[in-house]
């Protein structure tokens, strides 16, 4: 009878469409779950003289709703979230790696120097001189610590990475499974959408770790690419990704490199977008690496500045001082796996520790020099021709040089002078007595003098000295202000303020100390550059804390970037905060996005249970409806039955 095939096919439609919502509410909190409705059509009606009789209805599909932009724009909105929250989080543990306060370096720096200042009034009492040992210690102890901090974090980044590769190799796996399901279910010509949901879902995952971009193929599945271009999943074959170094071998730097079959490809961080990894990875090969450089060049800076003065100096005993830290090597050069085979033996060493930049650099060798780049800003900052200008070379206070043969056309090195020389810094020497704290230079007024000539400062500038004693003679003709040396002929104009430099014969103008005057002389005053070990002043040197002044001094000399050498680390801090306001800011704002992006695709898939309550007593009743009308053609069934029986 018509009237039971329409009313049996209506119940097992509306059956169908129940079932359909009952799945909808039961996946309300599924990730990644699309909202799925049913499409009925009605059977083409039957051919009468009197019209077409309907025959009922029956279900077309049960289609997801879907929205393919939307879910890439979240997809895309999540991963760039995700790597931008990654590297703030690791540059919030790198600021707290590089504190304030009394327990960061800084305080440790100043304590050290300001200890000089009661070793410079009392130069003979052990007490101050050892107060002075235990602050060089302790500053040594915690640029020690920070950089082992810095270790520390370097570890848990490669394990972090290495846990993420692990993840992108098994979802790339996952993917190319559902790839290969979606392809053979395809063939019903039916839509798979829990397939297809748990294909966008594992796409969606991937997206956390490492951005992608895909493109569908003609049998239903997605190719998947990362860094723009290269096939991670290829239909139902998957390649895998590994964390390698740089072509320098540099342990400190690591890239992604993507492995499919024999060919492997080594990947730009920059070139990654979003995600977890690309997170690490910019944070590994920018922010850390900075990091590093920026403690490193704090460290070699006030060590070497100070190995310098103390050296100068006159220790306890009258023996000339030696070197106050343990003397740092910034000779670390790395040669590129693609060089060809050179007898070339670069050295670096420091010229300057006051024109130090924190960064690391790459030289690239031509057929006639080579070019010296900065890492940190892209500049060229020096280069060398073999011919004209040949090695050594000085840029930015180092000194490049090659004891070696000439290195190959092409061939690249990398320059990392200060990755590692917080590592090993220590105190060189633990006795007080040791304390160089003696000037080898004092000055001497004319016992007749009748000006206003006064003793601004007294420094050395090499050890020993030899050109001493100088004599300097003034005359003041009408106010015109001269003096004459008693080591050098002629006649030279004197300002008051202005530094007279003591310096060797014509032959070897080394600058062996300075003298700042200050005042009016009169003529025939005097002042005389001295020895303090020449008998003629007996001159007692322990009593001498001159070049203990010189190392408190120190504290304003210009240094990092124009910074004295006590607000250093204070300049470091500052542009590891700027660091991590930048990125603070951006996770937050590709957080908004990603929460606006989601929110706008759950609102074309998600289940929104009102809306399914309300279907479901709409299709509750149409069931109830069919039922009942399968009871009415059973009664006239078997009222039909029952006259035909009589």
């Amino acid at each position: 009878m018509g009237i039971l095939n329409v009313g049996t096919q209506a119940l097992q439609a509306n059956l169908v469409a129940l079932q359909t919502i009952g799945n909808n509410i039961a996946n309300v909190n599924t990730p990644g779950y699309s909202r799925q409705r049913v499409s009925m059509e009605t059977v083409p009606g039957q051919y009468t003289g009197n019209g077409f009789v309907g025959k009922g209805v029956s279900i077309q599909t049960i289609s997801r709703n879907y929205d393919e932009f939307l879910t890439r724009q979240s997809t895309l909105a999540t991963s760039v979230q995700a790597g931008d929250v990654t590297r703030a989080e690791y540059l919030k543990q790198l600021t707290d790696i590089f504190q304030g306060g009394t327990s960061g370096v800084g305080a440790a720096i100043n304590d050290m120097l300001n200890a000089f200042s009661d070793v410079a009034s009392t130069p003979t009492d052990l007490t101050a001189r050892t107060v002075a040992l235990t602050r060089v210690d302790e500053a040594a102890r915690r640029m020690r610590g920070a950089s082992l901090s810095l270790d520390d974090l370097q570890a848990g980044i490669s394990a972090a990475m290495d846990e993420k590769v692990n993840s992108i190799n098994t979802l790339a796996q996952k993917i190319s499974a559902v790839n290969n399901q979606v392809a053979t279910a395809l063939g019903s010509g039916q839509t798979p959408n829990d397939l297809l949901d748990k294909r966008d879902q594992l796409i969606k995952e991937l997206g956390q770790y490492v951005q992608t971009s895909s493109v569908p193929a003609s049998d239903g599945s997605i190719n998947i690419f990362i860094g723009g271009s290269q096939a991670l999943v290829l239909g139902s074959q998957p390649a895998t990704v590994a964390i390698s170094s740089n072509e320098f071998g540099d342990p400190m730097q690591s890239k992604l490199v993507i492995n499919r079959g024999a060919i492997s490809v080594t990947m730009d961080e920059n070139a990654l977008g979003g995600g977890e990894l690309s997170g690490l990875l910019r944070f590994n090969n920018n922010d850390l690496v900075e990091g590093r450089n920026l403690l490193g060049r704090l460290t070699v800076g006030i060590t070497s500045a100070m190995n310098t003065q103390h050296r100068l100096g006159l220790d306890l005993d009258g023996a000339q001082g030696g070197d106050l830290f343990t003397p740092i090597s910034v000779n670390n050069v790395l040669a590129s796996s693609n060089n060809g085979v050179s007898t070339a033996a670069f050295g670096l060493t420091v010229t300057d520790s006051t024109k130090l930049a924190a960064s690391d650099y790459v030289v690239n060798i031509s057929a006639t020099g080579g070019i010296i780049t900065r890492v940190s800003d892209n500049q060229q900052v020096g280069a060398f021709d073999n011919t004209t200008s040949p090695l050594p070379i000085t840029f930015d206070g180092l000194t490049l040089s090659n004891t070696g043969g000439a290195a190959n056309a092409g061939d690249r090195f990398y320059l990392k002078p200060y990755s590692n020389s917080a590592s090993n810094v220590t105190r060189e020497f633990a006795s007080a007595r040791a304390l160089a704290v003696a000037s080898p230079v004092v000055g001497k007024m004319g016992a007749g003098n009748t000006g206003s000539l006064q003793l601004s400062s007294l420094v050395a500038r090499s050890a020993p000295v030899s050109n001493v004693p100088v004599t300097l003679t003034f005359t003041n003709a009408a106010g015109v202000l001269t003096y004459t040396r008693s080591d050098a002929p002629g006649t030279f104009t004197y300002t008051s303020g202005v530094p007279i430099e003591g310096t060797e014969p014509a032959n070897n103008p080394l600058t062996q100390w300075s003298v700042k005057l200050q005042g009016t002389p009169k003529t025939g005053d005097t002042f005389t550059v001295g020895s303090i070990t020449d008998p003629a002043l007996k001159l007692d040197p322990s009593l001498n804390g001159g070049n203990a002044t010189s190392l408190m001094n120190l504290r304003d000399l210009a240094m990092f970037d124009g910074a004295a050498m006590s607000d250093g680390y204070a300049s470091l801090i500052s542009q590891v905060g700027i660091r991590t306001q930048s990125a603070n800011y951006s996770a937050e704002v590709s957080t908004n996005l990603a929460t606006n992006a989601e929110k706008e695709r759950t609102g074309i898939s998600g289940v929104n249970l009102d809306e399914e309550a309300g279907k479901l007593l709409q299709y509750q009743q149409a069931y109830q409806a069919s039922a009942k009308m399968i009871q009415v053609a059973q009664g006239i069934f078997d009222t039909l039955f029952n006259t035909i029986m009589r």
